[in-house]
Order: structure tokens, then sequence, then C-alpha cells
């Protein structure tokens, strides 16, 4: 399609957003044509999620115009937008879980009341036929997967009129297969003239995916680039503002053999399902065993069963040959294995949000104190040592950590673990919402441990990064192994065949 023939779909000018003192959108101006990609890039905090719900009715402009199909408008509620043809896919679905997907679908809408349910399903059919979806019009929601699921919401804002769609963040929770799968039909929905805004922090999908890229960082919109003639270096770059390096350092280190086993583990979850089943894997001194698969595939089970916190069905953990199932997690923790457990919930588990940085250092070490009296110094020590090892920004060590953003908690939490040298470090999500410095000190800081023979269990999500830091990959699929790669070889094809459950012929 020339570019003189296509409209400007959504155009921004000058939008400004504050919460308080903390400006989210900075003299924001941006646009996106029909029949066109736009990506959104822009580090956690950077102001991409406020300015979409400004453009989906959620949050007002405090200041500045937004012009739709080059009329100025004012969006009061997300169903405004809709009747503007604005359509918003979130990253977590609000489907019905006992309605079918056509259900979900019409739900709500009085288009059809009159329609009987013959006329109902060709209308969804040409749909899905014009845009390349697939669907079972009569599939309960709680049978479907995450990707069927994504696939209702988008029919859902389509069915309702919607020609300028907006994702947010839509690759999260698919294997590269249905990732393949979405941005296929991304690419149809731009073909029929659609705009579509895809906000994103994937700097390869950003690449695969769109035309043009406009780049937030600190709430300001710093550049809008062709894809075609930029590169990763380049969007990184103008999102941190500085040169990054992207390469992850893979030290080889001589490793000690299974210094960490795991057999035949089987757990269940409160609803009493297998959460994992029939584990078997062994770890080295020396190695990062990266750990993939969709999320809730059974890895948060895993960190809690070896943690002492849920308890293993059968099978046995072994670390250095004794068995740790059925020890409480303190006594777990004396044996030398150390949880930075970096949950969903950071705060939950890790450290306690109203305290400061010092008192979250004693949590780890106090339990080896003598007498009644708590020395504070060495916590300290380590809270100030950590602060500038981490760049930790932080107004004071006592200041309570749940005021401080994601990326400066996580690595408070990792900071302690490690300090406590560990022999076994098992880290669940370690960068998740960090910006690129910050998960590359992660990473480093990871390979230290490496190098000094500690055997480090490393669940991730980004398969980038698991291929690239890992020495093997071991991949869950329903709480089952589907295999275990030797990172240097395998290709992310590969790992997403074994996520969605196929296995592996040979065993690493």
């Amino acid at each position: 399609m020339d570019t003189m023939e296509q409209k400007i779909a959504i155009e921004l000018k000058h939008i400004t957003k504050a919460f308080g003192p903390v400006v989210a959108n900075d003299d924001i101006s941006l646009s996106v044509k029909q029949g066109e990609i736009l990506a959104l890039l822009g580090e956690n905090g950077s102001g991409k999620t406020t300015l979409m719900n400004i453009l989906s009715g959620i949050y007002h402009p405090d200041a500045g115009d937004i012009f739709v199909r080059g009329q100025q408008r004012t969006i009061p509620s997300p169903h405004d937008a809709l009747k503007l043809g604005i359509g918003m896919i979130h990253q977590h679905f609000k489907l019905v879980d006992v309605f079918t997907a056509q259900e979900n679908i019409v739900m709500g809408t009085k288009l059809d009341r009159r329609l009987g349910k013959k006329e109902l399903a060709a209308k969804l059919s040409a749909l899905c036929q014009k845009y390349g979806l697939e669907i079972d019009p009569l599939k309960k929601t709680y049978h479907m997967s995450v990707s069927e699921k994504q696939t209702v919401e988008i029919l859902k804002v389509l069915y309702r009129g919607a020609d300028i769609l907006i994702l947010d963040e839509p690759t999260a929770v698919l294997t590269p297969q249905e990732t393949e799968r979405l941005f296929a039909i991304l690419r149809s929905m731009r073909d029929q003239g659609c705009a579509v805004i895809i906000i994103t922090h994937k700097l390869n999908e950003v690449l695969a995916i769109s035309d043009r890229v406009t780049i937030l960082r600190k709430g300001k919109s710093v550049a809008t680039v062709t894809t075609a003639e930029t590169s990763a270096q380049e969007l990184t770059e103008l999102m941190v503002g500085k040169k990054v390096s992207l390469e992850i350092e893979r030290p080889v280190v001589e490793q000690e053999k299974a210094l960490f086993e795991v057999h035949h583990l089987s757990v269940r979850n409160e609803e009493g399902v297998y959460a994992l089943n029939d584990v078997s894997f062994d770890l080295n001194g020396g190695e990062i065993l990266g750990v993939a698969g969709v999320a809730g595939s059974g890895q948060k089970e895993l960190c809690e069963t070896i943690a002492g916190l849920m308890r293993a069905e059968k099978g046995a953990i072994l670390y250095k040959k004794e068995n740790i199932v059925g020890k409480s997690p303190r006594e777990i923790i004396k044996m030398g294995i150390s949880m930075s457990f970096i949950p969903e919930d950071r705060l939950g588990m890790g450290l306690v949000a109203s305290m400061g940085m010092t008192d979250n250092m004693l949590l780890k070490s106090y339990q080896n104190g003598k007498g009644p009296f708590v020395n504070k110094k060495p916590a300290r020590e380590l809270a100030l040592r950590l602060i500038e090892k981490l760049d930790i920004s932080t107004p004071g060590i006592t200041t309570p950590v749940s005021r401080l953003s994601g990326g400066n908690v996580q690595k408070v939490l990792l900071g302690r673990e490690i300090e406590s040298e560990p022999q076994l470090l098992i880290t669940a999500y370690p960068v998740r919402g960090l910006d690129i410095n910050s998960s590359y000190t992660i990473y480093d800081l990871l390979n230290e441990q490496k190098k000094k023979g500690v055997a480090v269990l490393f669940i991730g999500e980004d398969l980038d990064v698991l291929l690239e830091l890992c020495d093997r990959i071991l991949v869950l699929c329903h709480g089952e192994v589907t295999g275990i790669l030797a990172a240097q070889e395998a290709t992310k094809e590969q790992i997403g065949l074994m996520m969605a459950g196929e296995t592996e012929g040979g065993a690493a």
C-alpha cells in the first residue's frame, strides 16, 4: 500500500498524563496509519501502558489532543473507544470461563440479540476467514489454551467493529510457534487495512512484526524509526539512552558432576492435580541449567518443593547425595541451598515490604545469631555494599523496600541470596520487569556464581536469554519434562515444540 494513500488512523499530539508527582506521559506525540503495524517500545515505567490506556478510554490525558481518522475526539470510556473502532487486548484476558467462545464474543452486544445461532455462527466464521483466525465457537473457555483465549479476545473486538487494535505484551504467554501464528494474524489484519499497535519490550519481535517503531523513554517519545532501517543495537540505545552491549557471556567452567539431583518427583497442587509428574534431572556445580515452559507448566511448584514449601508425593531431591524431601525450609537453607526465589510476588515471598534493606538482610542471617541481641552492623554494611555493587536506587538503607521500583527490589533480593554464599542457587524470573541494564547486571551476577562452582537453576521466560546464558535447558510442559537440551545446539523452534508437549527424540 502506498504511503501517500495510507490514511492516519490515530494521531496523538502532545499527550501529558501525571499521577501525583509522577509524570507517566510527558508531551508524547505519535501516529499510526491504517494498514500499518506500529510497535511501541520502551522499558518498564517508560509510559507505554499509560499511553494505550488513554487511547482505550481507561485514563484521560491532562493535556494534549487525540485525533481518530483525522477528527479530534475525547474518549471518556472503553465503550466510547470501541464506538470509534479502537479495541484493546490486555495482557490478562477478560473472558468468562464457563462460556463458549461464541458466548464470550457476543456477550454484552446488542447487535445480535435478534440473530439466530446459525446466522451468528456464519458471521463469526466470515470474520475468522477474513483474518485467518481459527476457533471452535462452541468450545468452553476453560478448555482453551492461552493462545486460543487470545484469539477469542481478538475476535471480541473485531466483532464489535474495531479496526484499530492495541495489543499489550501479547506474546508474553505464548510459545514461539503460537507467536508466529499471532504475527500471521496481525499481518493479515494490516493487509486488510487495520491499524495495529503492539506494546512490547522484546527487540527481536519488534524487528519481526512492525513497520515502524515509536520508542518511549522515561515518559517521553524519543524517536520513531522505520523498522526496515533500524537494528536491535540502535533500538536498545534509543530505549536506554546509551550504548549497551547485547552480548551475554557464557563462561566455560570446570563442573562438579551432579551436585544436585531430582529423581521421579511428583507433586500435587492445592486442587489435587499433578503439578509435577515424574520429573527427573541433575544439575552440576558450575553450571546454569535453564528451565523453559509456558507459564504454569510446573515451574513454581518445582521451586517451592525444592525450598521445602510444598510436599512431594513421591520422588527424591538429592543435594550432595542427601535427600532433602521432608526437610524444613530452614534446614534446607542451612545446607547451603539458596532460593533467590523471585516469584510473581517478589515482596510476598522474599522480602518484607514495610522493612528497609538492612532489616531485610537480617532476615537471612539472624538465625545464626547467638543471644538475645541482634547485631545490625554487618547487615548495614552488606546493604551499603549491595547498593554500590548493584547500583540500587534507594533513598537509604532504612527506606521500606515497598517504595523501591521492581528492578531495585529484584537486585536487593538476589544480592542478599548471593551474599549467603550458597552452593545451589535457584532463581525464578529474576529479570522480569527489569530494564536492560539491570537485566545484564543480573546475568553477570549469575555467571559470577557459576564461576565459583555454584549450581544455578534459572527459570526464565525469554528463550533468547535462556539460549545464550544457560549451559543446558530443561523444558517443562504440564508438569512433565519433555527434554533436556544443550543450549549451544538448541534452537528456539525445537524448544517451542517441546514447550507445547512434543518430546525430544534423544535425551541430552
